[in-house]
């Protein structure tokens, strides 16, 4: 359970050094806007969507098992954290983050991280579709300009009041949002090692402030940025919260338990190196425990950001702690100039994002899988989708389970690891 960094400060250069410094500085750039956009799509302030990726990112980095993985906010946890704060506030997000913390952490010490193989992939596979139709579609109100005064939280209550408010549709915010998503996709193409996702942000949020477009901002929304991270506080606590919170709690450990140890895989292929699952889920449980005593998301192994690391060559955990600082440093230094960015901008950005979570290129191959396990991938996005996401992920591994056992003996089936 020995954390990567220090395997690899021994033999740590200074061409090492540069290239960690160069590639994190580059994943900053994705994860900024990233991190205030996933904040916001999950019913919290902007600003907590920063403080998740400096404090969670730098632990994670820190004290991971992976040398490559970036930790911070993510997509998974839109659903729940949106839930959680409907239900319990703000302040029961962070007491259930800290339990999910704990509970993390404990299951490092226990040594569980290699349970993973035992996790159904068509669960895995029906939430994730599930969490990503479920981001779409809270984005479509800021991606078309809508106004609707009480946007109820349940997806088909949802899909009504947007179509009930579909006269209110500002053609500019479409406009603003479309043109976005079309940067990004060729941005990502023609430079993918370029940090084009906020340049097309940066884009369009600037058209709409040098033009004065009707459009809403971050700032005109939200009000400004923090610009100094909080002092760390415990959130209230009592017997009564735990046994309510304890449920998300739970959901919120298992979702960042897995993402993060898909994304240790992804990496694994990618520098063909190999991380330490317990190591890893130990930096998760102690990542989310930071990030809620500053006031923080629940956080995890970010797939993406990670694929990104990557491929501006970062190779040790040094590049994810230069990410962290990097965004401390705009926090500090450039706070309102973040407030200029559109809200259908980063409304764009999260769909892409919820695109391509759901991985269209895999669908084929999803639905020519055997009959069961389609059959659990379709229940499992449906429940997620439809109902709860602890329902979905408590009946889905409970049948998935069961196929596995009416199967017969045999070792847990390989994952084939997203890369989204």
């Amino acid at each position: 359970m020995k954390p990567k960094i220090l395997t690899t400060l021994p033999v740590y250069t200074r061409q090492l050094f540069l290239a960690d410094t160069l590639a994190g500085i580059s994943v900053a750039m994705v994860a900024l806007p990233l991190s205030l956009a996933i904040a916001i799509a999950s019913g919290a302030d902007p600003g907590k969507g920063l403080i998740t990726a400096i404090v969670a990112g730098f632990l994670i980095s820190l004290l991971g098992g992976s040398r490559v993985q970036i930790g911070g906010p993510t997509g998974a946890f839109i659903v729940v954290v949106f839930g959680v704060i409907a239900e319990h506030g703000y302040d029961g997000l962070v007491l259930a983050t800290l339990m999910a913390g704990v509970i993390l952490i404990a299951a490092g010490v226990l040594r569980l991280g290699n349970l993973i193989a035992y996790v159904p992939e068509p669960v895995v596979n029906g939430f994730t579709i599930g969490i990503g139709v479920i981001i779409a579609a809270s984005q479509l109100p800021d991606l078309f300009g809508l106004t609707i005064a009480d946007l109820p939280a349940d997806f088909l209550p949802k899909m009504s009041a947007m179509w009930h408010a579909r006269d209110s549709l500002n053609v500019t915010a479409l406009a603003i949002g479309i043109a976005t998503m079309v940067l990004i996709v060729v941005l990502r193409r023609a430079a993918p090692k370029f940090p084009g996702l906020l340049l097309a942000v940066a884009l369009t949020s600037a058209l709409v402030a040098l033009a004065l477009l009707p459009v809403e901002t971050v700032f005109s929304r939200f009000g400004a940025l923090p610009s100094a991270l909080p002092r760390p506080q415990l959130p209230e606590i009592s017997v009564e919260r735990l046994r309510d919170l304890l449920p998300s709690a739970f959901v919120i450990a298992f979702l960042a338990g897995v993402e993060s140890l898909l994304s240790a895989l992804v990496a694994d292929r990618m520098i063909e190196g190999r991380h330490r699952p317990n190591a890893e889920v130990l930096a998760q449980g102690a990542a989310n425990i930071g990030s809620a005593l500053f006031g923080g998301l629940p956080a995890t192994g970010a797939i993406a950001r990670t694929a990104t690391n990557i491929r501006a060559g970062g190779r040790t955990p040094v590049a994810g702690i230069v990410h962290a600082l990097v965004i401390l440093a705009v926090m500090l230094v450039a706070a309102p100039l973040a407030g200029y960015l559109a809200m259908p901008a980063l409304a764009g950005l999260l769909i892409l994002t919820a695109w391509n979570m759901s991985e269209p290129h895999k669908w084929r191959k999803h639905l020519t899988a055997r009959p069961s396990d389609v059959m659990l991938l379709l229940i499992t996005l449906a429940l997620t989708v439809l109902a709860d996401l602890a329902v979905a992920i408590g009946v889905g591994v409970a049948l998935g389970l069961a196929l596995r056992l009416r199967r017969g003996p045999g070792g847990p089936e390989g994952w084939t690891p997203p890369d989204r």
